[in-house]
Protein backbone atom coordinates (compact mmCIF):
# COMPACT_ATOMS: atom_id res chain seq x y z
CA UNK A 1 0.00 0.00 0.00
CA UNK A 2 1.05 3.53 -0.57
CA UNK A 3 1.05 4.35 3.12
CA UNK A 4 1.41 8.11 2.64
CA UNK A 5 -2.15 8.32 1.29
CA UNK A 6 -4.81 9.21 3.82
CA UNK A 7 -7.95 7.23 3.07
CA UNK A 8 -10.92 7.02 3.00
CA UNK A 9 -11.84 10.41 1.55
CA UNK A 10 -15.12 11.82 0.26
CA UNK A 11 -15.30 12.82 -3.42
CA UNK A 12 -18.09 14.99 -4.81
CA UNK A 13 -19.71 13.99 -8.11
CA UNK A 14 -22.93 14.81 -9.96
CA UNK A 15 -24.52 11.70 -8.41
CA UNK A 16 -23.53 12.65 -4.88
CA UNK A 17 -20.65 11.96 -2.55
CA UNK A 18 -18.46 8.92 -3.11
CA UNK A 19 -16.17 7.37 -0.56
CA UNK A 20 -12.72 6.59 -1.96
CA UNK A 21 -10.94 3.90 0.04
CA UNK A 22 -8.37 1.16 -0.23
CA UNK A 23 -9.67 -2.08 -1.65
CA UNK A 24 -9.71 -5.12 0.62
CA UNK A 25 -9.82 -8.81 -0.31
CA UNK A 26 -13.60 -8.87 0.00
CA UNK A 27 -13.85 -6.37 -2.89
CA UNK A 28 -12.51 -8.81 -5.50
CA UNK A 29 -15.89 -9.78 -6.94
CA UNK A 30 -17.06 -6.17 -7.19
CA UNK A 31 -13.83 -5.13 -8.92
CA UNK A 32 -14.11 -8.03 -11.37
CA UNK A 33 -17.69 -6.96 -12.10
CA UNK A 34 -16.39 -3.50 -13.04
CA UNK A 35 -13.83 -5.07 -15.38
CA UNK A 36 -16.52 -7.23 -16.99
CA UNK A 37 -18.78 -4.16 -17.32
CA UNK A 38 -16.27 -2.77 -19.84
CA UNK A 39 -16.52 -4.12 -23.42
CA UNK A 40 -12.77 -3.98 -24.08
CA UNK A 41 -11.91 -5.75 -20.82
CA UNK A 42 -14.60 -8.34 -21.45
CA UNK A 43 -13.17 -8.98 -24.93
CA UNK A 44 -9.86 -9.83 -23.24
CA UNK A 45 -11.45 -12.42 -20.98
CA UNK A 46 -12.53 -10.35 -17.98
CA UNK A 47 -16.06 -11.78 -17.99
CA UNK A 48 -16.56 -12.28 -14.23
CA UNK A 49 -16.65 -16.07 -14.50
CA UNK A 50 -17.01 -17.65 -11.06
CA UNK A 51 -14.12 -20.05 -11.71
CA UNK A 52 -11.77 -17.09 -12.33
CA UNK A 53 -12.44 -15.39 -9.00
CA UNK A 54 -9.57 -17.15 -7.14
CA UNK A 55 -7.07 -15.81 -9.71
CA UNK A 56 -8.44 -12.28 -9.34
CA UNK A 57 -8.41 -12.58 -5.53
CA UNK A 58 -4.76 -13.66 -5.65
CA UNK A 59 -3.96 -10.70 -7.91
CA UNK A 60 -5.66 -8.30 -5.51
CA UNK A 61 -3.81 -9.75 -2.53
CA UNK A 62 -0.53 -9.39 -4.41
CA UNK A 63 -1.23 -5.73 -5.16
CA UNK A 64 -2.19 -5.00 -1.55
CA UNK A 65 0.95 -6.73 -0.24
CA UNK A 66 3.27 -4.60 -2.40
CA UNK A 67 4.16 -1.28 -0.71
CA UNK A 68 4.62 0.37 -4.13
CA UNK A 69 1.05 -0.43 -5.14
CA UNK A 70 -2.47 0.30 -4.04
CA UNK A 71 -5.87 -0.58 -5.43
CA UNK A 72 -8.59 1.89 -4.63
CA UNK A 73 -12.35 1.65 -4.89
CA UNK A 74 -15.05 4.30 -4.94
CA UNK A 75 -18.30 3.50 -3.17
CA UNK A 76 -21.68 5.11 -3.74
CA UNK A 77 -24.68 4.12 -1.66
CA UNK A 78 -22.82 1.06 -0.37
CA UNK A 79 -21.80 -0.28 -3.80
CA UNK A 80 -18.37 -0.26 -5.45
CA UNK A 81 -18.82 1.95 -8.53
CA UNK A 82 -15.24 2.68 -9.52
CA UNK A 83 -11.72 1.36 -9.15
CA UNK A 84 -8.13 2.02 -10.18
CA UNK A 85 -4.63 0.92 -9.32
CA UNK A 86 -1.77 3.23 -8.38
CA UNK A 87 1.88 2.21 -8.65
CA UNK A 88 4.77 4.33 -7.48
CA UNK A 89 7.74 3.91 -9.84
CA UNK A 90 11.18 5.30 -8.91
CA UNK A 91 13.18 6.33 -11.93
CA UNK A 92 16.41 7.73 -13.28
CA UNK A 93 15.07 9.99 -16.02
CA UNK A 94 13.86 13.50 -15.29
CA UNK A 95 16.53 13.88 -12.65
CA UNK A 96 15.54 10.79 -10.71
CA UNK A 97 11.84 11.59 -10.65
CA UNK A 98 9.36 9.12 -9.23
CA UNK A 99 6.22 8.57 -11.31
CA UNK A 100 2.74 7.63 -10.28
CA UNK A 101 1.25 5.10 -12.70
CA UNK A 102 -2.53 4.84 -12.94
CA UNK A 103 -3.88 1.52 -14.22
CA UNK A 104 -7.22 -0.18 -14.81
CA UNK A 105 -9.47 2.82 -14.26
CA UNK A 106 -13.05 1.59 -14.35
CA UNK A 107 -16.38 3.25 -13.57
CA UNK A 108 -19.67 1.39 -13.52
CA UNK A 109 -21.34 1.90 -16.90
CA UNK A 110 -24.51 3.57 -15.59
CA UNK A 111 -22.38 6.21 -13.83
CA UNK A 112 -20.06 7.11 -16.70
CA UNK A 113 -20.28 10.81 -17.59
CA UNK A 114 -21.51 11.56 -14.06
CA UNK A 115 -18.21 12.99 -12.80
CA UNK A 116 -17.02 9.80 -11.10
CA UNK A 117 -13.95 9.30 -13.31
CA UNK A 118 -13.11 13.00 -13.09
CA UNK A 119 -13.30 12.91 -9.30
CA UNK A 120 -11.03 9.84 -9.16
CA UNK A 121 -8.45 11.34 -11.52
CA UNK A 122 -8.52 14.81 -9.91
CA UNK A 123 -7.89 13.22 -6.52
CA UNK A 124 -4.99 11.28 -8.07
CA UNK A 125 -3.36 14.33 -9.66
CA UNK A 126 -4.15 16.89 -6.97
CA UNK A 127 -3.91 14.86 -3.76
CA UNK A 128 -2.15 11.51 -4.24
CA UNK A 129 0.67 12.79 -6.45
CA UNK A 130 1.35 15.60 -3.97
CA UNK A 131 1.27 13.31 -0.93
CA UNK A 132 3.58 10.81 -2.62
CA UNK A 133 5.97 13.43 -4.02
CA UNK A 134 5.54 12.20 -7.59
CA UNK A 135 5.96 15.06 -10.09
CA UNK A 136 4.46 13.01 -12.91
CA UNK A 137 1.24 11.01 -13.18
CA UNK A 138 1.13 8.71 -16.18
CA UNK A 139 -1.23 6.16 -17.64
CA UNK A 140 -1.83 4.12 -20.73
CA UNK A 141 -5.12 3.72 -22.49
CA UNK A 142 -6.07 1.15 -25.11
CA UNK A 143 -5.91 2.63 -28.61
CA UNK A 144 -9.62 1.79 -29.08
CA UNK A 145 -10.69 4.00 -26.18
CA UNK A 146 -11.20 7.24 -28.11
CA UNK A 147 -13.70 8.64 -25.57
CA UNK A 148 -11.27 7.89 -22.74
CA UNK A 149 -8.49 9.69 -24.60
CA UNK A 150 -10.67 12.82 -24.89
CA UNK A 151 -11.53 12.48 -21.20
CA UNK A 152 -7.87 12.33 -20.12
CA UNK A 153 -6.95 15.23 -22.40
CA UNK A 154 -9.75 17.34 -20.87
CA UNK A 155 -8.13 16.67 -17.48
CA UNK A 156 -4.76 17.94 -18.73
CA UNK A 157 -3.04 14.67 -19.64
CA UNK A 158 -0.99 14.76 -22.83
CA UNK A 159 -0.83 11.92 -25.34
CA UNK A 160 2.96 12.09 -25.42
CA UNK A 161 4.05 8.47 -25.98
CA UNK A 162 3.11 5.38 -27.88
CA UNK A 163 2.88 2.21 -25.82
CA UNK A 164 3.83 -1.34 -26.72
CA UNK A 165 3.03 -4.71 -25.19
CA UNK A 166 4.57 -8.12 -25.68
CA UNK A 167 2.65 -11.22 -24.71
CA UNK A 168 4.93 -13.76 -23.03
CA UNK A 169 3.87 -17.36 -23.59
CA UNK A 170 4.02 -18.84 -20.10
CA UNK A 171 4.26 -22.55 -19.55
CA UNK A 172 1.41 -23.25 -17.14
CA UNK A 173 2.03 -26.87 -16.23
Amino acid sequence: MLADLTLPVPLETRVGTLSLRRAHPGDAAAIVALLADDAISASRGDVAAEEDLPAYAAGLESILADPSNDLLVAEHEGAVVGTFQLTRIPGMSRRGATRLLVEAVRVRSDLRSAGVGSALMRWTTDVAAQALGTPMVQLTSDAQRIDAHRFYERLGFEGSHRGFKYRVPLDRA
